[in-house]
């Protein structure tokens, strides 16, 4: 921060004349500012500049940092926002993402592109094979090789971090080791620019609390670190329902808010130094919109806009990303073929083909054209700005969308998603593929290595979904399911644990835990 002095001072005093603070308090905080430069690792003596500012303002500021875009989808076109809003506070997204979040008529605080640490990213990439390595030997369970990703040897450079990666993990695959790597990845992230813009942001706009959205990012670390520094309290959110098992707990910051209970046992059980008053059990308003009736469309207008055929039922295939299904091209055709055989009986069936957002590939266009008068895709409403999937910008509208494909459609068929969790919230059934096709596109990938993964294994009953097990039996299943729907009492029983319930209320919890945790630091 030494080449940031001039900027600082001016910063500071620009703090102490908005607050009409002393010139003792001002000589007690540059002094704190000096120490604070010199042993970081102390963290931030006293009373911290965030204590100054909740006593001086009447609506505390709380900073949303968003790392990626896929963040707004829980955050901003929910309740959160507003929610926040009428609890009197003053929501200012911490924007680390390309998308300009004004423009959608959020206040947004813009994080600088900085230039990554090389060797947090090392640091990071060894903590996570450890913690991989840790989880096996505790819980005699090789299913956690299935989380890792190939390591690169394409040329000296990629080797040479390859093995040193793997080096690392050998030896720190302990709670010792673990700790270590963590204290690395700090004082990596303590010397980057990043961390010094943080520094000074928050110095400028003073934030009651810092909670980030997606615990998975490296680069929420300088950010989240910053804060902890200047002792304004910092949460993450847990993303999605598969991510502990997987050793994507990237940040470390006080307060954790996670899904449920079974999601919080999770987190105490992979990550033993977090201790259980860090864990605020909240719910994800992801689901909330399913319970705001003012986004349904009627009938008519929702077919009348994608051009479905108001004498059929339609079914919903959701398409997953290239990585999870390589074959999801080949299934969708075995699902239109099992509904040609039941139309062929005298059935009005349809398909409305909803692909993964951040799948832009071609791969489905043969079939759809095949199928022409079966299928119909549905193009989620998700902006591209970049190249990476971080860059694909979901849209409020694209919400309202997700929302009718579910209450006008009559059950969803994919391969291991969440969309099960969606769909029962509309006491609709869900269908999951499993089996391998004959000739697949990835000899080393089998839906077995899918639904071996850890999540899987808080499903209550077998029951809680339909197994399509081979491609001969889809059509029988599919009109015994249109018919019945018989899955959806232990759907929603795998839905309660799952996720925190009423859903619909889960933003009003965040809100209250944010609000709880501020009150104990001015306290």
């Amino acid at each position: 921060m030494a080449n940031n002095k001039g900027s600082l001072n001016t910063t500071i005093n620009s703090f102490f004349k908005s607050h009409y603070l002393g010139v003792t308090t001002r000589v007690g905080l540059y002094v704190t500012i000096f120490l604070r430069q010199k042993k970081p690792q102390k963290g931030f003596p006293l009373q911290s500049l965030t204590q100054n500012a909740i006593n001086n303002r009447i609506k505390p500021k709380v900073f949303i940092l968003l790392p990626d875009g896929i963040g707004l989808r829980n955050f901003a076109y929910s309740n959160f926002y507003d929610i926040g809003r009428k609890k009197q506070m003053k929501v200012v997204f911490w924007n680390s993402t390309p998308f300009l979040l004004a423009n959608l008529g959020f206040e947004e605080i813009k994080i600088n592109k900085t230039k990554n640490n090389p060797l947090t990213e090392i640091y990071k990439n060894a903590k996570t094979q450890a913690e991989l390595n840790c989880n096996i030997h505790k819980e005699k369970d090789t299913v956690y090789n299935t989380y890792r990703f190939p390591f690169s040897y394409r040329n000296i450079k990629a080797i040479a971090k390859s093995v040193t990666i793997r080096t690392l993990a050998f030896s720190n695959s302990s709670s010792r080791g673990l700790r270590f790597l963590r204290r690395k990845m700090k004082s990596e992230e303590r010397k980057t620019d990043a961390y010094k813009q943080a520094i000074q942001t928050l110095l400028a706009e003073q934030p009651a609390m810092v909670f980030c959205t997606n615990q998975r990012h490296i680069s929420s670390i300088a950010p989240l670190l910053a804060a902890q520094d200047l002792g304004i309290p910092t949460a993450t959110f847990i993303f999605s329902w598969d991510n502990l098992p997987k050793a994507t707990l990237v940040v470390e910051p006080d307060y954790y808010f996670v899904w449920s209970n079974h999601m919080k046992l999770e987190l105490l059980q992979y990550y033993p130094d977090i201790k259980d008053e860090q864990i605020f059990i909240t719910g994800t308003p992801q689901f909330e919109s399913h319970f705001d009736a003012s986004r349904l469309l009627p009938r008519t207008t929702f077919f009348k806009n994608h051009g479905l055929d108001l004498a059929k039922k339609y079914i919903c295939f959701s398409g997953d990303d290239v990585t999870t299904s390589p074959d999801d091209a080949t299934y969708l055709d075995d699902v239109a073929q099992a509904v040609a055989a039941l139309n062929a009986k005298g059935n009005a069936i349809g398909i409305l083909f909803r692909r993964c957002p951040v799948d832009f590939s071609d791969r489905y266009d043969a079939v759809i054209k095949k199928y022409k008068d079966i299928i119909v895709p549905v193009t989620p409403q998700w902006k591209k700005i970049g190249a990476d999937w971080s860059t694909i910008l979901p849209t409020n509208n694209d919400v309202t969308l997700q929302m009718n494909t579910i209450y006008h459609t009559e059950m969803v068929v994919n391969l291991g998603s969440s969309m099960v969790f969606d769909y029962v919230a509309h006491k609709k059934p869900c269908a999951y593929i499993n089996y391998d096709i004959p000739k697949p596109k990835d000899k080393n990938w089998s839906v077995k290595k899918i639904y071996k993964f850890v999540h899987f294994r808080s499903m209550p009953h077998k029951n809680a979904v339909v197994w399509l097990n081979t491609k001969q039996e889809i059509a029988a299943k599919l009109e015994q399911t249109l018919a019945t729907a018989a899955t959806v009492p232990w759907a929603q029983k795998w839905f309660e644990k799952i996720n925190q319930h009423p859903p619909q209320e889960a933003s009003e919890r965040i809100w209250n835990a944010i609000t709880k945790i501020i009150q104990n630091k001015n306290d």
